[in-house]
């Protein structure tokens, strides 16, 4: 990251992580209103059901909301329409042939102000099976159980 670039997060999908393994990282841009950005810096951004799909060459993030502005008026947009992500056209290629061929899936990660702009950052990511979820659940269980009793021996 440059030096004096200021981050700001807005959003995060935790559910994401709980989900899926992620494996590969994109930071991306939005084609975004004026109104949508003015909510984004406010932080009503939800990830509930969002993912990302790719059609004729073209990266679009589907079922993200962002809420209405609350100081706008016609100039409001469909709070869960689709949006289009800014990313390389090898970028795109490269991650459209992964989801087709590997059982991979695409999904927002989380969002972020940087210099201003908002980015998304998304991954590729194959899903958890349910067993899956348990270990992990487990492992995060036991290491809080260990730091634990770390700190009360201390």
């Amino acid at each position: 990251m440059a030096e004096g670039s200021k981050v700001k997060e807005v959003a995060v999908n935790r559910r994401a992580r709980h989900d899926y393994f992620l494996e590969e990282f994109y930071e991306c841009g939005l084609v975004l209103t004026g109104t949508e950005i003015k909510s984004i810096r406010a932080g009503h951004v939800q990830f509930k059901d969002a993912y990302i799909s790719i059609r004729d060459g073209e990266a679009w993030i589907k079922g993200m909301h962002i809420s209405a502005y609350k100081y706008g008026s016609f100039s409001n947009v469909d709070e869960e329409r689709d949006r289009k992500l800014l990313l390389h056209d090898y970028e795109i290629r490269k991650l459209d042939s992964k989801v087709r061929t590997k059982g991979y899936t695409l999904v927002p990660t989380r969002m972020y102000l940087k210099n201003g702009r908002a980015k998304l950052e998304i991954a590729l990511a194959k899903g958890k099976a349910l067993y899956d979820k348990r270990q992990t659940e487990k492992e995060r269980d036991a290491s809080r159980e260990m730091a634990k009793a770390l700190k009360n021996r201390g």
